[in-house]
């Protein structure tokens, strides 16, 4: 059963990452510039206000948050406190662009991709941040990067560029994050819904939220379509595992552009959703820098 953890109204809920060392899961409102932590026991919310879209976040190993924002990536070494650049700010100066899906591998690194307004001109790319500040792009090409997480043993990178209705699969060098060839995970029928931001579980299944879906979906390793996860909006737009158990399903949510038709069939789009799953999810590391 999917229930509504939160009526937040957020105009682009994204990035929900769970946080075992506090117990919240922290997400991202990016439209509205807001990062929100929230307690699912209480479904006490908190906010911090940032002066431009913050695409992303994750926990960092020693504390605080790293976020992927408007021009690159920034630290924020606690709850408050201002954001402070970290690493090249590769998408400085170009207007079209921001930073938007990421994740952290096994080793502490941060795989961020960027979205273009641009959609004649697919020039987002795929990016790695390590914890000593060193930027590296993995490819481009892109509109919309999303879909980032690895396999259990982080051998496989899943990335998906949502407009392709794709997810690829990509093998992957742990311990160096060099990337190999991409191959097709799962393709998505058109008026199915989108691959947007997706997460694996502890048997190496991948969830994905499908945008203008209704719906999250878990595929087997081998990509085939293993189980439907109705929501009651239209958007859904990121799910990840987490709670004590890691056996709770989050779902982000996004509620901007809808008509008065739209909105009228789901009331809490832009909601905080959550539903029980069977098999946990992977706790997740901390960035390293």
């Amino acid at each position: 059963m999917v229930d509504l953890l939160l009526d937040a109204r957020a105009l682009l809920g994204e990035s929900p990452r769970w946080n075992s060392a506090d117990g919240r899961l922290y997400w991202v409102d990016i439209d509205a510039h807001r990062i929100h932590r929230t307690d699912p026991a209480t479904a006490a919310d908190e906010v911090m206000q940032l002066d431009g879209p913050v695409g992303c976040i994750a926990p960092r190993a020693g504390g605080g948050l790293i976020a992927g924002l408007k021009d690159g990536c920034a630290l924020i070494d606690a709850w408050g406190d201002t954001p402070r650049p970290f690493g090249p700010q590769m998408l400085a100066g170009i207007p079209e662009q921001r930073c938007n899906d990421a994740c952290v591998d096994a080793a502490g690194r941060f795989w961020v991709g960027s979205v273009t307004s641009d959609k004649a001109n697919p020039a987002a790319h795929l990016y790695r941040l390590d914890p000593d500040g060193a930027l590296h792009t993995l490819f481009g090409g892109l509109l919309t990067s999303n879909g980032a997480a690895f396999s259990p043993d982080g051998r496989i990178f899943y990335h998906a560029d949502t407009p392709t209705h794709a997810l690829k699969a990509y093998d992957v060098d742990p311990a160096t994050g060099l990337l190999g060839e991409g191959r097709l995970f799962h393709q998505f029928e058109h008026g199915t819904g989108r691959p947007d931001g997706g997460t694996v579980d502890a048997e190496g299944c991948y969830w994905s939220a499908l945008w203008d879906g209704w719906r999250v979906v878990r595929l087997s390793p081998a990509g085939e379509l293993l189980q439907t996860v109705e929501l009651p909006v239209q958007r859904p737009s990121m799910i990840t595992l987490g709670g004590p158990d890691l056996c709770t399903a989050f779902v982000t949510s996004a509620g901007k552009n809808l008509t008065d038709e739209e909105r009228a069939r789901q009331p809490h789009a832009g909601g905080l959703f959550t539903f029980r799953v069977d098999v946990p999810g992977i706790a997740q590391p901390g960035f390293g820098g």
